[in-house]
């Protein structure tokens, strides 16, 4: 299907300003670029259509409805990184869809908006849409359609800008829409197409008296990630400026004219707790306004639970999963609010393991690892973060390991070695990374006023060599499985070297601790503005000694110790709920999870009891100015850490055909877990002084280790 597509848009000669734009969010498009576009088609035939597969795709962003209602919004993000924007990608993918008509005719209509405006939106640089669909008809007999020239398509000028909507504005009257050369070549994306729901908010109905103005706050009773849908009946101007907020931010308004009976559904992805409505009725007569907003997500068709005796914790769980729910869209998402592209790893790899007990589904995070090895690839192993890079190999072997995909860790090779090539280039003599073209991302802090965000080495050095120790030590494991016994071994080889160079020059004997980094200076030829010049100090954070345990460069004695000064608070600094999930990890590794999970873990309680609507990004604000969003899947690591400590769950062999529990309440009374394997779900439930019951699909070994 793929090379049977065909891609319409806007006739040249009639609109010779709409034709191309920019390729990415970071780029500055000019006035003419932003362009809404709309298609339509109608089928008719002589017998029911039991079933059409439709693959569809738009540039950059579309609604497509088939018979009145919503087939898909898309299309599945491209990928992308903060780096390298300046030209087109060279993947970019179709939804495939299957629905059932049962009719005898097929009424499509698509909207879509060309130019990138937010920087997760990518463009091949022209406006396009394509939609190729075999049906099937109650006879069992097949027939092919596509877009082509017998399509119908205007200019929706009353979309004039991202943020203003002017409805007084006809459509354009429909003419054939124009063949446009196929730049796309579209791949078919391996996730399903959004789900979605209407939404009316508390005080989202507003009826308005002649000639009168109102302030209204609309609320949700969660934040949500969505699009705005307005309608409006008037019989003049309707005037209208609509903030979409999460809490009470002061956000930048976009702007709406109605006339009549009117009706606008966005594009941009919002996060919604609330709407600041100012609205104004420039009319003799009453006017009616309803705002909405059309949530959206993957698909959750299969949902899984932690339940305890501890009802804020259940609070703090049910908050995190709902954040999660949201975050997860045609990519994962640091947040609905910032929208960032696929550079945030660390966020979308703990969201992938809050997955395993939630939803299950694990195809949203198999896509982000493929289209992070694209982008890998593409710029010869680097990528913004450096941190997240090294992580980006972490996340391929622990979903690899939730699913048993070995296809997966045969298509992100080439990456991987690419990867562990541009690192190897930034090891000095003394064996440690000592000229990367940067040390970001560590934790969202400041120290001594210094964004620990792209700090200097004094105070990143440490925490990118942890990461690439651990993975060296990830990657021996993942050639282990290609079996490629040579890299696994080049990869063990680095990993004992690096391990010897950390703990001789990074490690503080007397102190018992790591500190951050060497004071070497930078040399200036390698400073930019996210590198910058060293300072002649040694800092001694919690941050470093995390991911030494995590990571297990030192033995175990020295991990449970460090351990242990941390949650003593005898190791300085602060971190925020991302760090929580390292720390976490470390705990259970050295089996100090009776002792110390739930007194991390008790930490989320305060921030979930002063905002239930949905997750903030941190503990504390990193500097006095920093607005914290409330919709940042990273720091729900509660939602995993907490279920596999209470399970004591190992993964065996990959895809969980086999696991071991060791369940353990620490020291709760009561918990009910579910855990969804590739197999169906598995059900632990525990009550104190009882033996704890156990249920799960039959192609799972489990073995039991019962306190």
């Amino acid at each position: 299907m793929k090379h049977s597509e065909k891609w319409i848009w806007l006739p040249k000669s009639s609109y010779p300003d709409s034709q191309t734009t920019v390729y990415s969010g970071f780029e500055e498009a000019s006035g003419n670029e932003y362009c809404v576009a709309e298609f339509k088609r109608s089928y008719f035939f002589d017998k029911n259509i039991v079933c059409a597969k439709l693959r569809f795709s738009g540039d950059t962003l579309f609604q497509l409805f088939c018979n009145g209602s919503i087939v898909a919004t898309g299309p599945a993000a491209v990928g992308g990184d903060f780096i390298g924007n300046e030209e087109p990608r060279d993947n970019y993918y179709s939804f495939e869809k299957n629905i059932r008509p049962e009719s005898k005719a097929l009424d499509f209509f698509a909207r879509v908006q060309m130019a990138p405006t937010q920087i997760c939106d990518y463009s091949a640089g022209h406006g396009g849409f394509m939609l190729f669909g075999v049906l099937t008809f109650e006879d069992g007999t097949q027939k092919v359609i596509f877009t082509d020239d017998t399509w119908s398509v205007r200019k929706n000028g009353a979309y004039v800008s991202p943020k203003f909507f002017d409805g007084r504005t006809e459509p354009d009257k429909y003419i054939p829409a124009e063949i446009t050369r196929n730049i796309w070549h579209t791949d078919t994306a391996i996730i399903p197409p959004r789900t979605e729901k209407e939404i009316i908010p508390d005080g989202g109905e507003i009826t308005l008296l002649p000639n009168e103005e109102k302030e209204v706050v609309a609320e949700l009773d969660m934040i949500y990630a969505g699009f705005v849908h307005i309608k409006a009946e008037t019989d003049g101007e309707l005037r209208l400026e609509l903030a979409c907020r999460e809490l009470q931010e002061d956000n930048e308004p976009e702007s709406f004219i109605f006339k009549g009976e009117g009706e606008y559904r966005g594009f941009k992805l919002h996060s919604v707790g609330n709407y600041l409505i100012k609205v104004k009725n420039k009319s003799d007569s009453p006017s009616k306004l309803t705002v909405s907003l059309i949530a959206t997500h993957y698909p959750t068709p299969d949902e899984a639970d932690t339940v305890t005796s501890d009802g804020e914790l259940n609070r703090v769980l049910e908050v995190c999963k709902h954040t999660l729910k949201y975050c997860r869209q045609t990519h994962h998402l640091d947040s609905p609010r910032h929208c960032e592209p696929m550079a945030c790893t660390g966020d979308y790899y703990i969201e992938s393991l809050m997955t395993v007990f939630s939803f299950g589904d694990m195809r949203l995070a198999e896509f982000d690892l493929l289209r992070t090895a694209e982008m890998l690839v593409r710029h010869s192993g680097r990528m913004f973060h450096t941190t997240y890079s090294q992580i980006w190999v972490k996340m391929l072997y622990d979903v690899y390991m939730a699913t048993g995909n070995s296809e997966l860790l045969e298509k992100c090779k080439p990456a991987l070695l690419l990867l562990l090539k541009r690192f190897e280039s930034y090891v000095g003599q003394n064996d440690l990374i000592e000229t990367p073209p940067d040390y970001m991302f560590v934790d969202w802090i400041y120290i001594d006023g210094i964004s620990m965000h792209h700090p200097p080495k004094a105070l990143g050095q440490t925490c990118l060599n942890l990461f690439y120790f651990g993975a060296l030590d990830t990657a021996e494991k993942i050639f282990g499985e290609l079996e490629l016994t040579g890299e696994a071994e080049r990869c063990r080889e680095k990993k004992e070297a690096l391990r010897s160079a950390v703990n001789s020059l990074l490690f503080d004997a007397e102190k018992g601790m790591y500190f951050e980094g060497l004071n070497t200076p930078t040399d200036p030829s390698q400073l930019n503005g996210w590198l910058p010049q060293n300072v002649d100090k040694h800092y001694y954070l919690k941050q470093s000694n995390i991911l030494a345990a995590y990571v297990g460069i030192c033995d175990d004695r020295l991990s449970k110790e460090l351990i242990a000064k941390i949650m003593n608070d005898e190791i300085k600094g602060d971190y925020q709920p991302y760090f929580a999930h390292y720390l976490l990890e470390a705990i259970y590794r050295y089996g100090l999870r009776d002792s110390y999970t739930l007194p991390v873990i008790q930490r989320w309680k305060a921030p979930v009891e002063e905002c239930s609507k949905g997750l903030v990004e941190g503990f504390i604000p990193p500097e006095p100015t920093y607005s914290f969003d409330h919709s940042h899947a990273w720091g729900g690591t509660p939602l995993y850490s907490l279920p596999k400590a209470l399970l004591g769950l190992e993964i065996l062999k990959p895809g969980m055909c086999e696991i071991s529990l060791s369940p353990s309440l620490l020291g709760l009374d009561e918990a009910k877990v579910e855990l969804l394997t590739p197999f169906g779900k598995l059900t632990c439930e525990m009550k104190k002084g009882q033996e704890p019951e156990i249920t799960h699909p039959k192609e799972i070994s489990v073995s039991v280790n019962r306190k």
